[in-house]
């Protein structure tokens, strides 16, 4: 006659639902910051978006301003990297070629990390972490006016516009991105890119001035 040991104690059950660690709460968060505000979220919102208690939040972060930091550096490491990459002269690279293919690169980075760059497009300095962002934002302005004003050297680009204007809109042109694309719609990052860099380098592109057209007879202006 065969015999069977105790019953096996049934396994305690865990509350909130399994599954999550530390990079899915960070991508919850930047959701719930995105929809209802960094400063009107706290950690409780958090641990009831995912069905979590507080302290299995706390597991894992400590604060709700380290959240925001994480969220803040996936937005900025990799269009730092880029930047920093584009910076450096490499043999038969112009600074043309490598701030168009600046530009390209940032597309990808912004539609890979869309929500994370919403939320940094959204801080306007209100703890160190936020001055932190803002300051590595200044940074890429700084280096990409830079790489600008090389290419105008080089006698790629127009030299009329401030370097520094033409960075923040061609910044300015990439982050408009978060308000209207998204990944199923009609484009592709790739489509997008071709789009911004033909219409930023072709209105750019250096030209020859022509003298100003006398009028003649009183007429308006002739037609070319």
């Amino acid at each position: 006659m065969t015999t069977t040991g105790p019953a096996a104690p049934t396994p305690r059950r865990r509350r909130g639902r399994p599954g999550y660690d530390q990079p899915a709460i960070l991508r919850a968060a930047v959701e719930l910051f995105n929809r209802k505000g960094y400063d009107a979220t706290s950690v409780g919102d958090l641990a009831r978006e995912l069905g979590l208690t507080k302290p299995a939040i706390y597991h894992h972060v400590t604060s709700k301003e380290q959240l925001l930091g994480q969220a803040l550096d996936d937005a900025l490491d990799e269009l730092t990297a880029a930047v920093t990459e584009a910076s450096h002269e490499r043999a038969g690279t112009t600074a043309y070629e490598r701030l168009r293919a600046m530009v390209r690169r940032s597309v990808e980075v912004l539609v890979a990390h869309q929500s994370s760059v919403t939320l940094l497009l959204r801080v306007r300095g209100n703890s160190e972490v936020e001055l932190a962002a803002l300051e590595r934002r200044r940074w890429l302005d700084d280096r990409l006016a830079a790489l600008v004003a090389d290419a105008v050297a080089e006698g790629a680009l127009r030299d009329d516009v401030p370097p520094m204007l033409v960075s923040r809109l061609l910044f300015g042109m990439v982050n408009s991105l978060v308000e209207w694309y998204r990944p199923d719609g009609a484009y592709d990052p790739a489509t997008v890119a071709d789009a911004i860099i033909a219409i930023a380098f072709d209105g750019l592109a250096r030209y020859e001035r022509r003298p100003p057209r006398r009028s003649g007879g009183g007429g308006g202006p002739q037609a070319s």
